[in-house]
């Protein structure tokens, strides 16, 4: 047994499961609320606005995989090398890959190396990358997810020499309101709230909660608008989310494209193109609309719901690869 678990007391020392290291973890999710609060019980850590990665270290090798399972060594070589580097421990973490905009994460900045699968073109990349790691959930031989939050973050801590690109996740205690204020004046996200002695969770649960800045999320691309005057490729998206098994139409997005994500954004719908409409509500197009195969999520920043159930003033951030499009819903507060 590694050394930092036989250091334990004997009651966290019963709560670890002896077994094989597993291929794959759900990663735990956490749940929108509309709360702002202080509590001794919970920490509070930065919400980044990245990439979730799951980290799975052997020795002699590491494999970085994305919510979906999909391999992201190629497109974070340096991450993969920052793990090979960093001992020969056995274990898996949790953490967010994200690039920086000035003291800022994000996405659309991450987009430019999300996009990449060519190791070598990923190398050339200007765009540097960390990996904040806030969990740890295996570590040797045993699975570590019943013991609390705080025992698993001060496992992570001391596992790793923390350098970049590698960063560990520190957390506030108590003060969440102010934490949160002082995220959104600061242009982040946001904050995630989590239960002190929350155990780790393949699910979504309210042990982990967003206080959120601005509103985000996910959304399924269902068709597109021709582009007008000198605009190439598009005018905007149209959008959608999961409700049991109908894509619910959510509005257009038609802000927030560069050139070079016009281009490739119109080169993936076109050979999406249908006839039938993806909408359990929008069964006709608009005039110079489009419908594709709802195979593309996109990430979209907006104001709020108008109530008809609409975006209002939606900015597309960028394309996500590392969610499937059945898995996306309308985030509604607890």
């Amino acid at each position: 047994m590694h050394p930092l678990l036989e250091a334990l007391d004997d009651g966290r020392k019963a709560l670890l499961v002896r077994k094989k290291q597993p291929a794959w973890v759900e990663p735990m999710l956490a749940t929108l609320t509309e709360r702002r609060f202080s509590d001794s019980n919970w920490v509070f850590e930065q919400k980044f606005d990245g990439e979730r990665c799951m980290v799975f270290r052997e020795k002699g090798s590491v494999l970085l995989l994305s919510r979906n399972k999909k391999s992201l060594n190629d497109t974070y070589p340096e991450l993969e090398s920052a793990f090979l580097d960093a001992g020969d421990e056995r274990f898996i973490a949790d953490g967010e890959v994200v690039a920086f905009k000035g003291e800022v994460t994000s996405f659309s900045r991450l987009q430019e190396r999300m996009q990449v699968s060519d190791r070598k073109v990923a190398e050339r990349s200007s765009v540097a990358v960390y990996l904040y790691l806030f969990d740890l959930v295996y570590l040797d031989c045993c699975d570590l997810c019943d013991l609390d939050l705080c025992t698993r973050k001060d496992l992570l801590e001391h596992l790793i020499a923390f350098k970049d690109p590698l960063r560990f996740t520190t957390h506030r205690n108590e003060d969440g309101v102010a934490y949160w204020k002082e995220a959104c004046a600061k242009g982040w996200e946001g904050v995630i709230a989590k239960r002190a002695d929350s155990r780790y969770l393949h699910r979504r649960s309210n042990d982990w909660l967003k206080f959120k800045c601005i509103n985000q999320q996910e959304f399924v691309i269902g068709g597109y608008s021709d582009p007008r005057g000198g605009r190439q490729g598009f005018g905007a998206l149209l959008l959608g989310y999961y409700r049991g098994g109908d894509l619910i139409y959510a509005g257009k997005v038609g802000t927030g494209f560069d050139d070079k994500s016009l281009q490739i954004i119109a080169g993936r719908l076109m050979s999406q193109e249908q006839e039938a409409s993806p909408f359990a509500d929008k069964k006709r197009p608009e005039r110079g609309e489009h419908f594709v195969s709802p195979g593309l999520v996109c990430e979209v920043a907006f104001t709020e719901w108008t109530p008809d159930g609409k975006l209002r003033h939606p900015r597309f951030l960028g394309l996500r690869d590392d969610k499937p499009p059945g898995d996306v819903i309308r985030e509604q507060p607890q």
